[in-house]
């Protein structure tokens, strides 16, 4: 397909194991082009995050640019999801995650940049803490209106949090990033923690069967999450393991994955306490304020798997 009918994708990350499985179905999806990729500091330390994108670029042989981004959170410390994918957010199987080099520039002003290089037409996918983008808007807020959507992995649309009882770790990790980008007036399209649980769930019947596609890809697309099946079992009580990235990143591509969608006000949490990170939804309605979100509130478990097999094949 020539570049001229693929549409134009940034894809801001904190690459760790299914991060990086979202990365693949992006770059072999054959109507988008990524035109970039940013990384932030949130499931691993900055310089992690992008040794993982590099060895998963070189994987699927691609050469998109890798911009290295913020390395902690606008107004807090970092806290990592290391317990969560391993110390090197792949699974600690021992690949060689080391070594390659970024582009020379910073994260931030690649997607300014790519923001007006393709005005109007650029899709924005984010898979991590919300950093980057907010740094971003901070310093050009023209980029709101430039970029046509932005499909952010994160919060959960029914409040049943993974690293609080009601938040989810993206949104957690930088809440101030968040409110920045929810009053930036951007066309924002949430895919929550949700329903990673409910339609991206890969038992491991499945897993097993997608692994047995027998190529690198889908060797290494089961294999890196070693440690986030463990961490199912133990602490999300799930048969397998979820891949909220990856049913972000499938929506972002085809959106007739969701099966059904609210346009919902919501907000975000900033404050200490129990509803740390949480982001708001008004399900009801009760607050009377105009929707500044899509939600996708139900997604189709067979079109994902699908992608995620047509990916890795």
């Amino acid at each position: 397909m020539s570049t001229s009918n693929q549409r134009p994708l940034f894809i801001d990350t904190d690459t760790a194991s299914d991060d990086a499985v979202a990365l693949v179905m992006a770059l072999r999806y054959p109507s988008v082009r990524v035109v970039g990729i940013g990384i932030v500091a949130g499931n691993v330390p900055l310089a992690m995050g992008v040794q993982n994108a590099l060895y998963t670029r070189e994987l699927c042989g691609s050469s998109v640019p890798i911009y290295a981004g913020s390395s902690r959170p606008l107004a807090r410390d970092l806290r990592t999801a290391q317990m969560v994918h391993g110390e090197d957010g792949m699974g600690d199987i021992g690949l060689a995650l080391a070594g390659r080099t970024p582009e020379a520039g910073h994260a931030v002003d690649a997607l300014i940049a790519a923001a007006h290089e393709h005005a109007g037409q650029l899709e924005l996918v984010t898979l991590g803490p919300l950093t980057n983008v907010a740094a971003a808007l901070r310093k050009d807020p023209s980029i709101a209106t430039h970029i046509v959507r932005c499909v952010i992995m994160g919060a959960v649309a029914d409040h049943v949090g993974n690293v609080t009882p009601v938040a989810e770790f993206n949104m957690w990790c930088d809440p101030e990033a968040v409110d920045v980008v929810l009053r930036s007036g951007m066309k924002l399209e949430f895919v929550g923690w949700d329903r990673s649980r409910f339609d991206a769930l890969i038992t491991s019947e499945l897993a097993a069967s997608i692994r047995s596609i027998g190529t690198p890809l889908a060797e290494f697309a089961i294999d890196i999450q070693r440690c986030v099946l463990e961490f199912c079992r133990t602490e999300t009580k799930l048969d397998g393991f979820d891949f909220p990235d990856p049913i972000a990143m499938a929506y972002a591509l085809d959106n007739t994955v969701a099966l059904e969608t609210r346009d919902l006000y919501v907000e975000v949490e900033t404050g200490p306490g129990p509803a740390e990170g949480m982001v708001v939804m008004d399900v009801l309605g009760v607050l009377h304020r105009e929707p500044n979100a899509r939600v996708v509130t139900k997604a189709s478990h067979d079109r994902f798997v699908a992608m995620l097999r047509e990916a890795v094949a």
